[in-house]
C-alpha cells in the first residue's frame, strides 16, 4: 500500500492518501473561550470560525474520514455548558460530509456523552489504533504496541512551534510541524513484557506531530525545549529522537534539523532557569 501524507499549505492540518483519503486535524479544544471567561478573559466562541476553516479542507480534499486526534474539548475534568452546546453540533455538521474518527486526548473525559450516536461516528482507544497503514494517538499516554507496526505514526498533544528572538530579545512564534524517528531501544525496554518483535534500522516508524488547530491554546517551542521539557511519556522516556527531528513551518519551509536551530545556551530549562551569558571585559 502507497501512503502519502501532505500537510495542508498554511494551516495546521494533514491529508493522509492510501487506499482513502483522511483528513487529520488536532487539538481543537472546543470550550477553551468558556475557561478564559473563567479567568477574566471574555472572547466569543470560535467554534463556527473553526467548523468554516475545516468544511474548507473538506471542499478542497473531499476526504472520506475526518480524524480528530485528541483534544476535541477542553475542560477537565468537567464537561462546560459551551462543549454540550457546541460539540455535537460540531461532529453532526462535520459528519454529513464524511465518517468521524475521534482519537481521545487528555481533554477529553466524558468526550462519548457528548458525540451523536451515529454509526459514522467512532470514538477509539486512548493508545491509539492503525487506520490503513497509518497509526495515530493523541500523545499523552504510551501508544499501543500494535501502533510500533506502521510505516507512519501520527501524533498531537505538543502544539509544536519555533521561537525566534533577534539580537535585542524580541521574539516571535511559530506554528510548526516536526517530523523524526523513534528509539526503538526505548521502547523495546518498555514493551520487553508485550512478546513484541519490535523493528529496526530503516524499518523503524517515522513520527509526525502535527501542530494545534486552536491558535488560542499557545504551544510548545520545541527549539527551546530539552526531552523532559515536552508532554508525554514517549518524549520524556527518550524514546523520540528530538535532536534529529525535522522541523517544518505551516507555509512548507523546511528549518531543518532541531539540534541546527536550537538554543540552548539561552534555554538551559533543566535547571529551571535560562542563564545570561556573561561578557567579560
Amino acid at each position: 500500500m502507497v501512503i502519502e501524507l501532505e500537510p495542508v499549505i498554511d494551516e495546521p492540518a494533514l491529508i493522509v492518501r492510501s487506499t482513502t483519503t483522511a483528513l487529520v486535524v488536532g487539538d481543537i479544544h472546543l470550550g477553551i473561550e468558556w475557561d478564559l471567561y473563567r479567568s477574566g478573559i471574555s472572547i466569543p466562541s470560535r467554534m463556527k470560525h473553526g467548523l468554516e476553516r475545516i468544511l474548507g479542507y473538506i471542499r478542497q480534499e473531499s476526504p472520506d474520514r475526518i480524524i480528530l486526534l485528541g483534544d476535541l474539548k477542553h475542560n477537565v475534568p468537567q464537561i462546560s455548558w459551551q462543549e454540550r452546546d457546541e460539540i455535537p453540533y460540531f461532529l453532526e455538521s462535520l459528519a454529513e460530509h464524511a465518517q468521524i474518527d475521534i482519537f481521545p486526548g487528555n481533554h477529553d473525559g466524558g468526550i462519548e456523552h457528548l458525540v451523536p450516536r451515529r454509526p459514522d461516528i467512532r470514538i477509539h482507544p486512548v493508545r491509539g489504533s492503525v487506520i490503513e497503514g497509518v497509526a495515530y494517538f493523541h500523545g499523552h499516554t504510551w501508544p499501543d504496541p500494535s501502533l510500533l507496526c506502521a510505516q507512519y505514526i501520527v501524533t498531537a498533544h505538543n502544539h509544536p512551534t519555533i521561537r525566534f528572538t533577534d539580537s535585542l530579545g524580541y521574539s516571535v512564534t511559530e506554528q510548526s510541524w516536526i517530523r523524526t524517528k523513534l528509539n526503538m531501544d526505548v521502547l523495546g525496554e518498555h514493551f520487553r513484557d508485550s512478546g513484541m518483535q519490535l523493528r529496526k534500522g530503516k524499518d523503524v516508524p517515522e513520527l509526525i506531530i502535527i501542530p494545534s488547530f486552536n491558535e488560542l491554546c499557545g504551544g510548545v517551542a520545541f527549539n527551546e525545549s530539552l526531552d523532559d521539557d515536552l508532554l508525554g511519556p514517549i518524549f520524556s522516556s527518550g524514546a523520540v529522537d528530538i535532536d534529529n527531528a525535522q522541523v517544518y513551518l505551516l507555509d512548507g519551509t523546511c528549518l531543518g534539523a532541531l539540534r541546527h536551530i536550537r538554543r540552548l545556551e539561552e534555554s538551559r530549562h533543566s535547571t529551571g532557569k535560562r542563564k545570561r551569558k556573561v561578557i567579560k571585559k
